[in-house]
């Protein structure tokens, strides 16, 4: 088995739901806009760097509150006329009226992109703080679905949270409210980072036990530094897998062993998904490429027969 990009006709721009479910497993990268000349520079350097491997897409994702939404398009905008790339944006509804987000999908569209992943999105400045919606905005997830949906033909994708998103109430819970964003006409799903191939495994197993069969990528991010460790549980909103912490810890002070350990829990996390069928894999880059590049190596390597 071979991972990567799906033959298709010559000039044709397949949607992402299209790559997803053409039975071949997928692999993309996550980039974040930047914030400053620096980081822009690191952006495109891992862009570049990366774009020799051919992944079936990438995604740009959405700061909180909306705070990069012109950067995220304008990075969405460039990939996709400057580089061979199936670029998909991000979405949120943090923030935003209607008018507001059908201006930010007018002027996707109206560069060619044509893949969206809607997300409600975290408050600004404090993940974890009270969610308001915009009075002129939408409440769900499933409503920006519907919306995107609404303004044209668009592929939509969606977030899903292994453990749980940290606003719902238990895991029942959060299947139900996932499953409503998938039946608003959601085409795929993509989880937050992943660690524990069971987390994912255990969430694909009750997805399906519901009666859907919308295919879920799983996020893998390399472990390069014991910051990382922290800042996954922040976006994720689930503890770090103890174990796999201590491993970590046994090398703390050790920089190299540290970068090494990571990128060989990610190698072999991804070929123990790859064996568990995932319908792909979806690299968060934190827009740097050395680690990403070597993992997917390692991966793609092991994957051919």
């Amino acid at each position: 088995m071979a991972l990567g990009l799906p033959s298709v006709l010559p000039g044709s721009r397949p949607s992402i739901g299209e790559l997803i479910r053409h039975g071949q497993p997928t692999f993309s990268f996550e980039f974040f806009p930047p914030k400053t000349p620096a980081g822009e520079r690191l952006l495109w350097q891992a862009i570049r760097e990366l774009e020799p491997l051919q992944p079936s897409f990438v995604s740009i994702t959405y700061g909180a509150g909306g705070t990069t939404r012109d950067t995220t398009v304008d990075v969405t905008e460039r990939i996709a006329t400057e580089t061979t790339l199936l670029p998909m944006a991000h979405l949120t509804a943090v923030d935003h009226s209607v008018a507001e987000l059908r201006n930010v999908i007018g002027r996707l569209a109206g560069a060619g992109v044509r893949n969206v992943l809607a997300v409600r999105g975290d408050p600004p400045g404090d993940p974890t703080g009270e969610w308001i919606a915009h009075p002129d905005g939408v409440r769900y997830a499933e409503e920006l679905v519907r919306l995107v949906r609404e303004a044209g033909d668009f592929s939509v994708g969606v977030a899903a949270f292994p453990y749980k998103h940290p606003r719902s109430p238990d895991i029942a819970t959060d299947t139900e409210y996932f499953i409503r964003k998938c039946r608003a006409g959601a085409d795929f799903a993509i989880t937050q980072m992943v660690f524990d191939a069971e987390d994912y495994l255990r969430l694909r197993d009750r997805v399906a036990a519901a009666g859907c069969d919308t295919p879920i990528l799983p996020g893998v991010m390399p472990v390069t530094k014991l910051a990382t460790i922290e800042r996954s549980e922040q976006l994720s909103g689930a503890p770090f897998p103890p174990a796999l912490a201590a491993q970590f810890a046994r090398v703390a002070d050790d920089e190299e062993a540290v970068r090494q350990l990571g990128i060989e829990q990610a190698n072999h996390l991804c070929r123990r998904l790859i064996d568990e069928g995932v319908p792909g894999i979806h690299f968060i880059t934190m827009n740097r490429s050395t680690a990403t590049r070597e993992v997917w190596l390692n991966v793609a390597a092991g994957a051919r027969v």
